[in-house]
């Protein structure tokens, strides 16, 4: 960490950067749509209220097919298989008096003292509980919104408002993290209305309130919350923890370095209770540990510092889900951002390991070799692992171990080492992440959506590559969701409508996860798109279903290889060939630019009779997406379209020509 960290503070790296993020460049997309090719020809819808912004929170119902949000001063409900319709609004602002306050304190009354909605849970069959910052005194509420599909009830339950002190934010511009496991909600937030003093935070419930020790930098050092996720770990559910993803600033880093900026998984226990004599009411069982997304290099490893999003994938195996997080960098020497996959068995592999601690003359960080108490710090009070069965149980010596050794010595490196995918100088930052395990004709396969700080949404498949053990990221579609290019603050996914709902500052979008018909019209162009939730079905690119017995339905995520699927010959690979004829005084359109970015267009000029092929350069006329028309061709009669030397026709006479792409990328 030191030495990366060094490296992040002198400029004359930047070319080491470049030579080790090279593979980073920017990548086309195989299909680039904008916001109004996307609204006219494939789905794409969008909700917003009048005067109203901010919709940070989003809440997929499935059960219900409703899609709740929340906005400033207001909730909504929204159908998940159209969120343009049938939708209910209930506002919910701030007291006059509150927003007074605010606005006596010092904060704009037309910008910040508002209730904004930050945090949406399922509560019960019945209720959802929702929380703001309430003209910066935050504020919770139950709200009814009914079982029945037919009748959408969306009503504000006055007779039970909570204090949101320790669940929401004071500040609209501060993120809140949460997750509601029974009727306890777990909290990552600044508890109080300067923003300082940052907690994890158990509230609602039977069991005592609970949160971290407070303004202690070795627990948390001026922390951003991310998410916040409860995964069992046995069949026990006393061993049950709550993992909360943050970045913060490391107290481990030397001195020199001045703020490092670090990424972090924490760990408490459910069933903590906290100690009897010391940590009263705080956490016993809380432990972190530094979670690392870098590029490893001969000088020293390139980090992305900043963790955005994370999204739990789950599996099979439930107490061993996947964990995709998105990146950032805070270096000023060159932008970029990446996806890294974590292994719940590698978190837990951390959190088993060596304890971090500061000793010598010289304060140094080093692993504790000393003897560790019992029950191990972090452990859960369970029959699984021993005989206590609370911690208020836990010997004094472990609950001050617990105390002044938060901190892991081992860091959780990502699977395979080195970030599935990433990008750097793209001009656009990732925000958001969501993923969908599809079943395809050649296995399974994690497709992600990736929000970006321009409205974009990035589609990326995660293909096998080698002997790597996540693959390589693939990225197929970049899709502009949003008109006015808000950064996108929220998303979520809903696998059995096969859509994808998302939020900015502006507006919410729905867009369905698939796009086949976007791919072309021929089996080689469907098979080279790639995409698992899609299939050449013998006449059209079609949504791919696993349980189809049709045996024509081509498909090859894996290698995206047309030749054997589509045409049988396997001499050419990597081309896709058409031919398009001419005849003398006769004239034909040839296309310039293929469906495909990562594909090139090449022309080849035959005459009849003749065996030989010459090369045809494109014109630069090609660079106004007009086709151009040929020149007569022989008398000897019909020959290949070949290089056009004549008038370029308007775009209203402009036909799709033919494509032979060459190359036609990955």
């Amino acid at each position: 960490m030191g030495r990366a960290g060094a490296a992040a503070m002198i400029p004359g790296l930047a070319l080491l950067w470049a030579a080790v993020l090279g593979e980073a460049s920017p990548s086309p997309p195989r299909l680039r749509l904008s916001f109004q090719e996307l609204q006219a020809r494939h789905g794409l819808r969008s909700f917003r209220l009048d005067r109203t912004c901010c919709y940070d929170a989003l809440l997929v119902d499935e059960e219900r097919g409703r899609l709740f949000v929340g906005a400033e001063n207001h909730v909504a409900s929204l159908s998940l298989d159209n969120i343009s319709k049938r939708a209910k609004k209930l506002a919910w602002p701030a007291p006059v008096e509150w927003r007074e306050e605010c606005n006596w304190a010092g904060k704009d009354i037309g910008t910040e003292c508002m209730n904004f909605v930050k945090l949406l849970h399922a509560y019960n069959r019945t209720h959802l509980l929702a929380c703001g910052t309430g003209a910066f005194h935050p504020t919770c509420a139950f709200v009814e919104v009914g079982h029945r599909l037919e009748e959408p009830i969306l009503r504000l339950d006055l007779r039970r408002l909570e204090d949101g002190k320790g669940k929401s934010p004071y500040d609209p511009r501060h993120r809140a993290a949460s997750v509601l496991v029974g009727e306890e909600l777990y909290s990552g937030v600044a508890a109080d209305l300067m923003g300082r003093d940052f907690t994890i935070f158990r509230s609602l419930g039977q069991r005592p309130s609970l949160r971290t020790e407070p303004h202690d930098s070795r627990w948390l050092n001026e922390p951003k919350f991310v998410k916040v996720f409860w995964i069992p770990e046995s069949e026990n559910p006393d061993d049950d923890k709550i993992y909360f993803f943050f970045c913060e600033s490391a107290v481990e880093a030397a001195p020199a370095l001045g703020r490092l900026s670090v990424s972090r998984v924490g760990q408490i226990c459910r069933n903590d209770v906290g100690g009897q004599r010391s940590l009263v009411n705080k956490w016993t069982t809380f432990l972190k540990a530094r979670l690392v997304c870098s590029v490893p290099g001969v000088e020293g490893d390139t980090h992305f510092d900043q963790l955005q999003d994370v999204f739990l994938l789950s599996l099979r195996d439930r107490w061993s889900p996947l964990l995709y997080a998105v990146f950032s960098t805070s270096s000023t020497i060159f932008q970029g951002s990446a996806v890294c996959v974590y292994s719940m068995n590698d978190v837990r592999r951390a959190f088993l390991g060596p304890f971090a601690h500061k000793e010598g003359p010289l304060h140094q960080w080093v692993s504790y070799q000393g003897r560790v108490p019992y029950p191990r710090p972090g452990m859960c009070p369970s029959k699984t692992f021993g005989t206590f069965s609370s911690t208020k149980d836990f010997p004094d010596d472990v609950i001050q171990f617990a105390r002044n050794h938060p901190l892991m010595y081992n860091s959780v490196l990502p699977v395979g080492g080195r970030p599935l995918f990433l990008q750097v100088g793209a001009g656009y930052t990732f925000t958001q992440i969501t993923a969908d395990r599809v079943a395809a004709a050649d296995g399974h396969y994690d497709v992600l959506f990736i929000g970006t700080d321009v409205g974009t949404v990035l589609k990326v498949i995660s293909v096998p590559k080698g002997s790597r053990p996540t693959g390589e990221g693939l990225l197929l579609e970049e899709l502009h969701v949003f008109e006015d290019s808000a950064a996108i603050t929220s998303m979520q996914i809903s696998s059995k409508r096969h859509q994808l709902y998302v939020a900015s500052r502006s507006a919410v979008a729905q867009i369905p996860l698939h796009r086949c018909a976007a791919h072309g019209r021929a089996c080689a162009e469907c098979c080279l798109a790639r995409d698992p939730y899609c299939a050449w079905d013998g006449a059209a690119c079609t949504r791919f279903q696993p349980s189809s017995k049709r045996r024509f339905r081509r498909q090859d995520v894996k290698n995206g290889d047309p030749s054997t699927l589509c045409s049988g010959d396997s001499s050419h690979p990597t081309l896709l060939e058409r031919k398009v004829f001419g005849v003398e005084g006769g004239s034909a359109f040839l296309e310039c630019e293929p469906r495909s970015l990562q594909a090139r267009v090449e022309w080849t000029f035959q005459r009849a009779g003749e065996a030989a092929r010459s090369q045809v350069s494109l014109l630069p006329l090609c660079c106004y997406k007009q086709a151009l028309v040929p020149p007569p061709t022989s008398r000897r009669g019909p020959a290949l379209a070949n290089e056009a030397l004549g008038r370029v026709p308007p775009l209203d006479q402009v036909r799709p020509g033919p494509v032979r792409p060459a190359q036609p990328g990955p």
